[in-house]
């Protein structure tokens, strides 16, 4: 049950593997670890804040929280024009980048924050209460992946249970893959209404992997409806999640991935990645030939070496 582990521990920068050999290792990792208790009503009105699929984790984690939701270009905005904020939670995979100067100005201000990482060593920790730290495990991955960082938080918060989730995966999704996902030019993903947060997350998976050379949307069944197919593609594959999509694409171009009972966050966002990972699977390896040489830009922008190869 476990060889999916076993590559993600032994992969080099020459046999990267897809994001759904990521995502099914990440539900190995959580079917046999504990992971950290977070209040996450804590504060009344939290200021809630991280980079890329961080902000879009948070606004899944505090769905139920009357909370403020900032990136790193917009935190000091919200701190400066929202007077109701009080305290802060921040999620980083790493606890570093953009982390470090969050935690200091938030610091610098008085609020209470309560930091969400994978990282045992994040700088951004360095001055923060012990108690005020919560490290999730995570597997070895590839840069951008974060695929066990934010799952395992969101596990903490649904209180899934990753051993049947992957179960469900390898015996009920894996079987409706299709093998011509290549000759597709365009991807629409459909999502229920209840999930519509989890759009982001799966649309920065689509950037990250893809970038310009493959066109992914992703909206909700209801979204669906409002003028988002006027413009049609003759190979656009319509994939819709947990929801009936008899309406929108061709008949032939249609591909049903049904969601278990009872699924929530976690659930959805494994078989969403597990899928894109076979996409990716299937088209030539954009990711894997860039990956290297932009770490190496990301490093002089961000002053601090960063590898394709996150331990």
């Amino acid at each position: 049950m476990s060889h999916n582990l076993e590559t993600l521990r032994s992969f080099t920068l020459e046999s990267l593997p897809d994001l759904d050999v990521v995502t099914l290792g990440a539900l190995e990792l959580f079917s046999s670890v504990e992971l950290p208790q977070v209040d996450y009503k804590q504060f009344s009105r939290p200021l809630v804040v991280g980079s890329g699929n961080a902000a879009v984790a948070g606004k899944l984690l505090f769905d139920d929280v009357d909370a403020v939701f900032a990136d790193e270009s917009s935190y000091v905005q919200k701190l400066e024009s929202i007077t109701a904020i009080n305290g802060a939670f921040l999620l980083s995979a790493s606890g570093g980048k953009h982390a470090i100067e969050i935690e200091q100005t938030l610091k610098k201000r008085g609020f209470e924050t309560v930091l969400l990482t994978n990282n045992e060593n994040a700088p951004a920790k360095d001055h923060m209460p012990a108690s005020s730290v919560h490290v999730f495990p995570k597997n070895r991955e590839p840069y951008t992946y974060n695929t066990s960082t934010y799952m395992g938080m969101l596990l903490s918060k649904t209180h899934e249970d990753a051993g049947p989730i992957l179960s469900y995966i390898e015996s009920t999704i894996l079987p409706l893959i299709p093998h011509d996902l290549s000759s597709y030019g365009a991807f629409y993903l459909i999502v229920p209404s209840e999930f519509n947060d989890m759009r982001e997350m799966f649309k920065t998976k689509f950037d990250e992997l893809f970038g310009p050379r493959l066109m992914g949307r992703i909206f909700t069944i209801e979204q669906t409806k409002h003028a988002k197919t006027v413009i049609e593609m003759r190979r656009e594959l319509f994939i819709s999640f947990g929801v009936e999509n008899t309406v929108f694409g061709k008949p032939e171009h249609r591909l049903s991935i049904p969601l278990p009972k009872n699924a929530d966050y976690a659930a959805l966002m494994a078989i969403g990645y597990f899928v894109i990972g076979h996409i990716q699977k299937q088209l030539p390896d954009y990711y894997k030939k860039r990956i290297l040489a932009y770490t190496q830009e990301t490093s002089q922008a961000f002053g601090s070496s960063i590898s394709p190869i996150v331990e």
